[in-house]
């Protein structure tokens, strides 16, 4: 090649030579690499910043779950203001009332409400199912730490500003000052809050926890992957190793592939039609939130498997028909265990994208307000992602960082399903 303005060589590699149209070449192949790797760690950067702020947004706001400010109480229990044998039915309230009387004492009418006020509406019933799991504390005094309530739970964290004008506080001043009389008196305590994890739903924050959604997942995941984990199996073996190459398999295969792109909200619609109106199943079970998500969650798997299956070196599969094994024994003695690494990748990829549907569970009534934990596949139930739905939607601001806690806890189980996933792959795989 020479240059057409010189007539002399473009580039003379004996000799050293480099033309300066050649050298241009070259710096501008340089300033492209230059910019190709400019641009694809700038991508990466960005990638990162926004993990970043999501993960630094979540964590800032969802710390203050991690605590519940709790009040101690000595509360007495004379026998006469409690009904012998109906102790269910006794005025537990006025036992907590008396109580908060003897703790500050010279309050009586709305001072003593606002007072009582202080705890959450749940100290009764914590207090009763004490008191009724041992009847002999009739006759005592009972010393017990319960929750206070979301105003004075979000006053001591500092996410209610004293400095407010009252008119604009959900506290007025006498409030706060009975509330430091409390703290002043050592009776105010900010303990772990193992309540978001061990307690059911509640329609106030400060008892509000993730038990129920947390087994209303378990319930829907183990539905899902008893259903879709045989048949997605069985259908890719099918396909991939004994199903004939014709116009019905291909369009077998390219529906499969398609479904795993349909919206997740259509699978929804689709439950709702089938398996609640027409089948008459119960809603917002997780029986048939497990469906609706194995149904999404069958293409993925079948995919998945058949490439693990298509790994397996044909190799495995000659050597085997040569010492006359039949085909099943091929596939199920030698090809499906050499497969397994892969599929249970694939496996536990797809239960991580179904634990983190909302739109088709949502549809199918798995959003109502559940405050009991399901016994059962087929009792009503929330799952962590509805449950997140729930609380997002609600006005009360002590679930705002209740809110954050919980999609910090479906990330953590996210990260724990995918880093599980490259284990598997990673321990058994092999290269051929």
């Amino acid at each position: 090649m020479t240059d057409m303005t010189s007539g002399r060589p473009d580039a003379d590699t004996a000799s050293g030579y480099r033309s300066r149209a050649y050298a241009a070449r070259v710096a501008r192949r340089n300033r492209s690499e230059f910019w190709l790797k400019s641009l694809g760690l700038a991508s990466i950067l960005v990638a990162f910043g926004f993990l970043a702020l999501m993960l630094g947004s979540l964590v800032s706001t969802g710390y203050k779950a991690a605590t519940q400010t709790h009040v101690t109480l000595d509360v007495p229990l004379p026998a006469d203001r409690l009904k012998e044998g109906d102790l269910f039915g006794s005025n537990w309230r006025g036992i907590v009332q008396d109580a908060v009387a003897a703790t500050l004492p010279g309050l009586e009418g709305p001072a003593l409400r606002e007072a009582v006020g202080i705890l959450s509406n749940g100290a009764q019933f914590m207090i009763r199912d004490r008191v009724v799991a041992n009847p002999q504390l009739v006759g005592s005094t009972l010393t017990v730490t319960v929750p206070v309530s979301d105003p004075f739970d979000q006053l001591h964290k500092g996410l209610i500003d004293r400095a407010t004008p009252e008119a604009n506080r959900r506290v007025n001043d006498r409030q706060i000052a009975l509330f430091d009389q409390l703290a002043d008196a050592g009776r105010i305590t900010s303990p772990i809050n193992w309540g978001i994890l061990t307690n059911a739903d509640s329609r106030f924050p400060e008892l509000a926890g993730l038990r129920g959604a947390i087994t209303g997942t378990v319930w829907l995941l183990l539905t899902c992957f008893a259903i879709c984990f045989p048949i997605g199996i069985g259908a890719a073996i099918y396909l991939e190793e004994f199903a004939p190459r014709n116009r019905l398999n291909d369009f077998i295969e390219v529906n499969i592939n398609n479904l795993a792109a349909v919206p997740s909200v259509v699978f929804g619609l689709l439950a709702l039609a089938v398996f609640l109106n027409w089948f008459g199943l119960p809603r917002g079970a997780p029986f048939v939130g497990g469906l609706t998500l194995a149904l999404m969650s069958l293409p993925t798997i079948i995919i998945a498997t058949r490439a693990a299956l298509k790994a397996v070196p044909p190799s495995i599969r000659e050597a085997a028909l040569g010492m006359g094994a039949s085909r099943q024994q091929v596939v199920f003695h030698h090809v499906l265990p050499l497969a397994m690494p892969g599929i249970l990748t694939g496996t536990i990829i797809a239960m991580a994208q179904a634990i983190g549907e909302t739109a088709p569970l949502l549809l199918i009534g798995m959003n109502a307000f559940i405050t009991a934990v399901p016994e059962g596949a087929f009792s009503a139930a929330t799952t962590l992602p509805t449950q997140i739905f729930i609380w997002a939607d609600s006005p009360e601001r002590g679930f705002v960082s209740r809110t954050s806690a919980a999609i910090l806890i479906l990330l953590a189980v996210l990260v724990m399903m995918n880093a599980l996933a490259i284990y598997l792959r990673n321990r058994f795989e092999r290269r051929w």
